[in-house]
Protein backbone atom coordinates (compact mmCIF):
# COMPACT_ATOMS: atom_id res chain seq x y z
CA UNK A 1 0.00 0.00 0.00
CA UNK A 2 1.30 3.30 -1.13
CA UNK A 3 0.80 6.42 1.45
CA UNK A 4 -1.75 8.56 1.18
CA UNK A 5 0.39 11.42 -0.80
CA UNK A 6 2.29 8.77 -2.77
CA UNK A 7 -1.21 7.38 -3.65
CA UNK A 8 -2.80 11.34 -4.51
CA UNK A 9 1.04 12.15 -6.75
CA UNK A 10 0.28 9.22 -8.87
CA UNK A 11 -3.31 9.75 -9.46
CA UNK A 12 -2.57 13.19 -10.30
CA UNK A 13 0.50 12.23 -12.88
CA UNK A 14 -1.67 9.10 -14.19
CA UNK A 15 -5.21 10.35 -13.57
CA UNK A 16 -6.66 10.28 -17.72
CA UNK A 17 -5.21 6.65 -17.43
CA UNK A 18 -6.81 5.67 -14.08
CA UNK A 19 -10.23 6.83 -15.63
CA UNK A 20 -9.50 5.26 -18.95
CA UNK A 21 -9.38 2.15 -17.51
CA UNK A 22 -12.42 2.73 -15.26
CA UNK A 23 -14.81 3.37 -18.25
CA UNK A 24 -13.05 0.03 -20.42
CA UNK A 25 -13.73 -2.04 -16.88
CA UNK A 26 -17.32 -0.75 -17.33
CA UNK A 27 -17.25 -1.02 -21.06
CA UNK A 28 -16.00 -4.85 -20.74
CA UNK A 29 -19.68 -5.74 -19.13
CA UNK A 30 -21.51 -5.20 -22.32
CA UNK A 31 -18.99 -5.79 -24.68
CA UNK A 32 -20.80 -8.39 -26.72
CA UNK A 33 -23.24 -5.51 -27.13
CA UNK A 34 -21.14 -3.59 -28.46
CA UNK A 35 -19.45 -5.94 -30.54
CA UNK A 36 -23.00 -6.54 -32.17
CA UNK A 37 -24.02 -3.18 -32.53
CA UNK A 38 -20.44 -1.56 -33.79
CA UNK A 39 -19.28 -4.16 -35.64
CA UNK A 40 -22.38 -6.38 -36.91
CA UNK A 41 -24.53 -3.90 -37.56
CA UNK A 42 -21.77 -1.52 -40.28
CA UNK A 43 -21.11 -5.24 -41.67
CA UNK A 44 -24.87 -5.95 -42.40
CA UNK A 45 -25.15 -2.67 -44.46
CA UNK A 46 -21.92 -3.94 -46.37
CA UNK A 47 -23.39 -7.40 -47.11
CA UNK A 48 -26.55 -5.55 -48.31
CA UNK A 49 -25.80 -2.87 -49.94
CA UNK A 50 -22.17 -4.15 -51.06
CA UNK A 51 -23.51 -7.39 -52.42
CA UNK A 52 -27.53 -7.11 -53.01
CA UNK A 53 -27.48 -3.95 -54.07
CA UNK A 54 -24.35 -4.47 -55.91
CA UNK A 55 -25.89 -6.81 -58.39
CA UNK A 56 -28.52 -3.57 -59.32
CA UNK A 57 -25.50 -1.15 -59.22
CA UNK A 58 -23.12 -0.70 -62.92
CA UNK A 59 -19.80 -2.09 -61.30
CA UNK A 60 -16.13 -0.82 -62.04
CA UNK A 61 -17.33 2.59 -63.86
CA UNK A 62 -16.07 5.93 -63.20
CA UNK A 63 -18.65 7.12 -60.94
CA UNK A 64 -17.33 4.19 -58.55
CA UNK A 65 -13.96 5.23 -59.10
CA UNK A 66 -13.07 2.28 -61.57
CA UNK A 67 -13.49 -0.62 -58.57
CA UNK A 68 -16.75 -2.30 -57.56
CA UNK A 69 -19.76 -0.64 -55.39
CA UNK A 70 -18.53 -2.86 -52.49
CA UNK A 71 -15.22 -1.73 -52.68
CA UNK A 72 -16.31 2.36 -53.25
CA UNK A 73 -19.08 1.77 -50.12
CA UNK A 74 -16.87 -0.14 -47.69
CA UNK A 75 -14.36 2.88 -46.51
CA UNK A 76 -17.62 5.00 -46.36
CA UNK A 77 -19.84 2.54 -43.87
CA UNK A 78 -16.22 2.07 -41.83
CA UNK A 79 -15.87 5.24 -41.02
CA UNK A 80 -19.86 5.58 -40.20
CA UNK A 81 -19.83 3.00 -37.94
CA UNK A 82 -17.00 4.81 -36.33
CA UNK A 83 -18.85 8.23 -36.23
CA UNK A 84 -22.12 6.32 -34.96
CA UNK A 85 -20.59 4.44 -32.02
CA UNK A 86 -18.83 8.38 -31.39
CA UNK A 87 -22.44 9.41 -31.21
CA UNK A 88 -23.77 7.08 -28.30
CA UNK A 89 -20.69 7.12 -26.40
CA UNK A 90 -20.27 11.10 -26.31
CA UNK A 91 -23.90 11.64 -25.36
CA UNK A 92 -25.78 9.51 -23.00
CA UNK A 93 -22.68 8.38 -20.90
CA UNK A 94 -21.34 11.98 -20.25
CA UNK A 95 -24.74 12.95 -19.10
CA UNK A 96 -25.06 10.56 -16.66
CA UNK A 97 -21.85 11.11 -15.64
CA UNK A 98 -23.30 14.51 -14.77
CA UNK A 99 -26.79 14.10 -14.27
CA UNK A 100 -28.16 11.21 -13.43
CA UNK A 101 -25.56 8.74 -11.39
CA UNK A 102 -22.94 11.51 -11.41
CA UNK A 103 -20.19 9.26 -11.82
CA UNK A 104 -17.96 12.03 -12.66
CA UNK A 105 -18.28 13.43 -9.23
CA UNK A 106 -16.79 10.53 -7.26
CA UNK A 107 -13.30 10.63 -9.26
CA UNK A 108 -13.60 14.06 -8.64
CA UNK A 109 -13.23 14.33 -5.22
CA UNK A 110 -10.22 12.19 -5.53
CA UNK A 111 -6.92 14.52 -6.83
CA UNK A 112 -8.42 13.68 -10.49
CA UNK A 113 -8.94 17.16 -12.21
CA UNK A 114 -11.90 17.61 -14.62
CA UNK A 115 -9.82 17.76 -17.17
CA UNK A 116 -8.40 13.96 -16.17
CA UNK A 117 -11.71 12.50 -16.47
CA UNK A 118 -12.85 13.91 -19.79
CA UNK A 119 -8.88 12.45 -21.37
CA UNK A 120 -9.94 9.60 -19.87
CA UNK A 121 -13.57 9.36 -21.35
CA UNK A 122 -12.24 10.16 -24.45
CA UNK A 123 -8.87 7.35 -24.48
CA UNK A 124 -11.65 4.87 -23.76
CA UNK A 125 -13.70 5.60 -26.46
CA UNK A 126 -10.75 5.94 -28.54
CA UNK A 127 -9.49 2.78 -28.05
CA UNK A 128 -12.89 1.14 -28.33
CA UNK A 129 -13.08 3.12 -32.13
CA UNK A 130 -9.79 1.72 -32.78
CA UNK A 131 -10.67 -1.96 -32.11
CA UNK A 132 -14.38 -1.90 -33.41
CA UNK A 133 -12.73 -0.23 -36.42
CA UNK A 134 -10.08 -3.06 -36.58
CA UNK A 135 -12.82 -5.97 -36.61
CA UNK A 136 -15.08 -4.07 -39.42
CA UNK A 137 -11.56 -3.78 -41.33
CA UNK A 138 -10.66 -7.14 -41.58
CA UNK A 139 -14.42 -8.04 -42.60
CA UNK A 140 -14.13 -5.69 -45.48
CA UNK A 141 -10.71 -6.98 -46.33
CA UNK A 142 -12.30 -10.61 -46.11
CA UNK A 143 -15.22 -9.39 -48.63
CA UNK A 144 -11.90 -8.40 -50.46
CA UNK A 145 -13.26 -4.92 -50.61
CA UNK A 146 -9.68 -3.20 -49.62
CA UNK A 147 -7.45 -3.98 -52.86
CA UNK A 148 -4.44 -1.14 -51.62
CA UNK A 149 -1.81 -1.86 -49.24
CA UNK A 150 -2.79 1.28 -47.26
CA UNK A 151 -6.32 0.11 -46.73
CA UNK A 152 -5.19 -0.78 -42.90
CA UNK A 153 -4.74 3.01 -42.48
CA UNK A 154 -8.81 3.66 -42.69
CA UNK A 155 -8.47 2.35 -39.39
CA UNK A 156 -6.99 5.60 -38.41
CA UNK A 157 -8.89 7.83 -40.52
CA UNK A 158 -12.16 6.06 -39.40
CA UNK A 159 -11.01 6.81 -35.40
CA UNK A 160 -9.71 10.46 -36.03
CA UNK A 161 -13.39 11.01 -37.73
CA UNK A 162 -15.33 9.44 -35.14
CA UNK A 163 -13.48 12.26 -32.78
CA UNK A 164 -14.14 14.68 -34.99
CA UNK A 165 -17.87 14.47 -34.90
CA UNK A 166 -17.70 12.87 -31.40
CA UNK A 167 -15.78 15.50 -29.19
CA UNK A 168 -17.63 18.41 -30.15
CA UNK A 169 -20.57 16.63 -29.19
CA UNK A 170 -19.08 15.79 -25.97
CA UNK A 171 -18.52 19.45 -25.08
CA UNK A 172 -22.33 19.88 -26.13
CA UNK A 173 -23.66 17.25 -23.98
CA UNK A 174 -21.43 18.27 -20.92
CA UNK A 175 -23.19 21.19 -21.34
CA UNK A 176 -26.81 20.23 -20.72
CA UNK A 177 -28.54 20.27 -17.89
CA UNK A 178 -31.90 18.70 -18.08
CA UNK A 179 -32.67 16.30 -20.54
CA UNK A 180 -35.30 17.14 -23.10
CA UNK A 181 -35.03 15.00 -25.66
CA UNK A 182 -31.66 16.39 -27.17
CA UNK A 183 -30.04 13.45 -27.69
CA UNK A 184 -32.88 12.45 -30.01
CA UNK A 185 -33.21 15.57 -31.79
CA UNK A 186 -29.20 14.98 -32.77
CA UNK A 187 -29.50 11.33 -33.78
CA UNK A 188 -32.37 11.72 -35.93
CA UNK A 189 -31.49 15.44 -37.40
CA UNK A 190 -27.88 15.49 -37.82
CA UNK A 191 -26.45 11.97 -37.49
CA UNK A 192 -28.41 10.40 -39.89
CA UNK A 193 -28.54 13.31 -42.68
CA UNK A 194 -24.93 13.46 -42.57
CA UNK A 195 -24.98 9.59 -43.02
CA UNK A 196 -27.14 9.43 -45.78
CA UNK A 197 -25.74 13.01 -47.79
CA UNK A 198 -22.21 11.99 -46.95
CA UNK A 199 -21.15 10.79 -50.22
CA UNK A 200 -21.85 7.58 -48.40
CA UNK A 201 -23.62 5.34 -51.10
CA UNK A 202 -23.07 7.09 -54.36
CA UNK A 203 -19.94 10.26 -55.06
CA UNK A 204 -21.18 13.44 -52.82
CA UNK A 205 -21.46 15.20 -57.32
CA UNK A 206 -24.13 13.30 -57.25
CA UNK A 207 -26.41 15.10 -55.19
CA UNK A 208 -28.09 17.96 -56.10
CA UNK A 209 -26.61 21.52 -55.15
CA UNK A 210 -29.48 22.03 -52.91
CA UNK A 211 -28.43 19.49 -50.29
CA UNK A 212 -24.79 18.54 -51.34
CA UNK A 213 -23.46 21.24 -48.68
CA UNK A 214 -24.84 19.02 -45.94
CA UNK A 215 -21.63 16.74 -47.44
CA UNK A 216 -18.94 19.39 -47.13
CA UNK A 217 -19.57 20.11 -43.75
CA UNK A 218 -19.89 16.40 -42.63
CA UNK A 219 -16.84 14.83 -41.12
CA UNK A 220 -18.06 11.34 -42.44
CA UNK A 221 -17.36 13.17 -46.10
CA UNK A 222 -13.89 14.42 -45.03
CA UNK A 223 -13.21 10.26 -43.65
CA UNK A 224 -14.86 8.77 -46.34
CA UNK A 225 -12.91 10.78 -48.83
CA UNK A 226 -9.33 10.18 -46.94
CA UNK A 227 -10.60 6.33 -46.67
CA UNK A 228 -11.30 5.81 -50.17
CA UNK A 229 -7.97 7.41 -51.68
CA UNK A 230 -5.94 4.81 -49.14
CA UNK A 231 -8.16 1.67 -49.66
CA UNK A 232 -8.54 1.67 -53.36
CA UNK A 233 -6.55 4.62 -54.71
CA UNK A 234 -9.23 6.91 -55.07
CA UNK A 235 -8.41 9.94 -56.98
CA UNK A 236 -8.50 13.01 -55.32
CA UNK A 237 -6.27 16.37 -55.63
CA UNK A 238 -3.49 16.25 -52.98
CA UNK A 239 -4.33 19.65 -52.13
CA UNK A 240 -7.98 18.27 -51.55
CA UNK A 241 -6.95 15.06 -49.44
CA UNK A 242 -4.84 17.70 -47.40
CA UNK A 243 -7.93 19.83 -46.54
CA UNK A 244 -9.98 16.53 -45.39
CA UNK A 245 -7.14 15.84 -43.10
CA UNK A 246 -7.28 19.59 -41.91
CA UNK A 247 -10.92 19.31 -41.17
CA UNK A 248 -10.91 16.58 -38.91
CA UNK A 249 -8.16 17.32 -36.91
CA UNK A 250 -9.29 20.70 -36.78
CA UNK A 251 -12.79 19.79 -35.46
CA UNK A 252 -11.00 17.39 -33.39
CA UNK A 253 -8.75 19.63 -31.50
CA UNK A 254 -11.42 22.57 -30.99
CA UNK A 255 -14.11 19.24 -29.10
CA UNK A 256 -11.24 18.56 -26.91
CA UNK A 257 -10.25 22.70 -25.87
CA UNK A 258 -14.56 23.06 -25.43
CA UNK A 259 -14.77 19.97 -23.17
CA UNK A 260 -11.71 20.69 -21.04
CA UNK A 261 -13.73 24.05 -20.77
CA UNK A 262 -16.70 22.54 -20.06
CA UNK A 263 -15.98 19.56 -17.95
CA UNK A 264 -13.86 22.16 -15.48
CA UNK A 265 -16.96 24.76 -15.55
CA UNK A 266 -19.73 21.93 -14.64
CA UNK A 267 -17.05 20.69 -11.88
CA UNK A 268 -16.85 24.51 -10.43
CA UNK A 269 -12.99 24.37 -10.68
Amino acid sequence: MHAPEVSAAKARRWGAFYYAEQVLRVMKGYSWSIVMYSVGQPVAYLFAMGVGLATLVDTGNAAFGGVSYLAFIAPALLVSAAVMTAANEFTFPIMDGFKWRRIYYGPHASPLTPQQIAAGQIMAVTLRLVLQSAIYFAAVALFGASPSGWGWAGILVATLTGLAFGLPLMAYSASITEDKGQFALVMRFIVMPLFLFSGTFFPLDNLPLAVRWIGWISPIWHGTELGRTLSFGYREPPLLMVLHAAVLVALAVLGWILTRRRFARRMGQ
